[in-house]
């Protein structure tokens, strides 16, 4: 769909990625034009009317230029865990050069995605650095509004997809400990939604929870998940310390980071949880019955998706 050229302009980062497709896609229905910044542009759906330019954080200047004259900048960018020369300090530090280069290239305001419970005294460097960018954001001069999600679903997401995955082939799945920790999973599209409302507000400085209407236990979200794709897979309570060393494991064979210890504590310990109100209303549980017979059909590999070459 083209959008006339005098429609106001949005740049949102990875608008052919996950999230920030479902930003872009709502962006367009609501009327605005939309620029990515993007460091996959082959990535383009056939006919889009994006437009893409790089996301190139060692060119200030041309980052700047990217921007100049857009209304909001919606900010998906981040890493999930360290690879090769790829961390969440570089991930910080190249928030706040896109921080700036918006602030300079008049940006009026962003919208930025974090996480649920970010501290800048967490033992996790992803929890850390989504803290310290949030500090950055809220210094930069430029209005902004954040949204906290814990755990997406929908869309091509991975986390869902790949525990059913795993459901399908597996004759024993292990949970750490009880499995009673919590999370409120978001449908991907809400949390669009929520986005573009942030975008058209004029609060200053608004932070919310993007979280779903359920609150599960990690135990349940896999009963769901095993139910829809009609799985018999065991669930097997482990030691916690143990699912890093399985994982590690998996790693090694999927060629893939599957999951992180630290990922695995930061669950464990309540970080993928909200008592906030929802804000978002797609409910897990009929969600995930209803699109049960595809997910896990194929695995979603992260390295594949953000670092090889493709």
């Amino acid at each position: 769909m083209t959008q006339p050229s005098a429609s106001p302009l949005d740049v949102v980062t990875g608008a052919f990625s996950y999230s920030g497709a479902a930003i872009a896609r709502e962006l367009l229905q609501r009327g605005r034009r939309v620029r990515t910044l993007t460091a996959h542009p082959e990535r383009a759906p056939a006919g889009s009317s994006i437009d893409s330019r790089p996301l190139d954080f060692g060119a200030q200047p041309e980052l700047e230029a990217s921007m100049a004259g857009a209304h909001t900048l919606y900010n998906t960018y981040w890493v999930r865990f360290a690879h090769g020369a790829v961390n969440h300090e570089l991930a910080v530090a190249n928030s706040k050069v896109l921080f700036t280069a918006a602030a300079r290239a008049g940006v009026r305001r962003i919208v930025h995605i974090s996480i649920t419970n970010p501290s800048l005294t967490s033992p996790d460097s992803y929890f850390r650095g989504k803290a310290e960018v949030e500090q950055a954001l809220a210094g930069c001069g430029v209005e902004y509004a954040i949204a906290r999600p814990a755990v997406l679903f929908g869309g091509d997401g991975v986390l869902v997809n790949n525990i059913a995955w795993l459901l399908r082939r597996l004759p024993v799945f292990a949970i750490g400990g009880r499995g009673d920790y919590r999370l409120r999973p978001i449908h991907v599209d809400d949390l669009a939604t929520l986005c573009a409302d942030l975008g058209a507000g004029s609060k200053h400085a608004v932070t919310v929870d993007a979280v779903g209407p359920q609150s599960l236990t990690f135990r349940q979200l896999v009963e769901e998940i095993r139910d829809a794709v009609g799985s018999r897979s065991l669930l097997l309570p482990v030691p916690g310390a143990v699912i890093p060393v399985m994982a590690s494991a998996l790693n090694l064979v999927l060629r893939d980071t599957l999951l992180t210890a630290a990922e695995y504590a930061s669950m464990a310990a309540g970080r993928a949880d909200s008592a906030g109100p929802a804000t978002g209303s797609i409910v897990f549980t009929g969600w995930v019955h209803e699109h049960g017979g595809e997910l896990g059909r194929r695995y979603a590999n992260e390295l594949d998706r953000h670092f090889r070459p493709g």
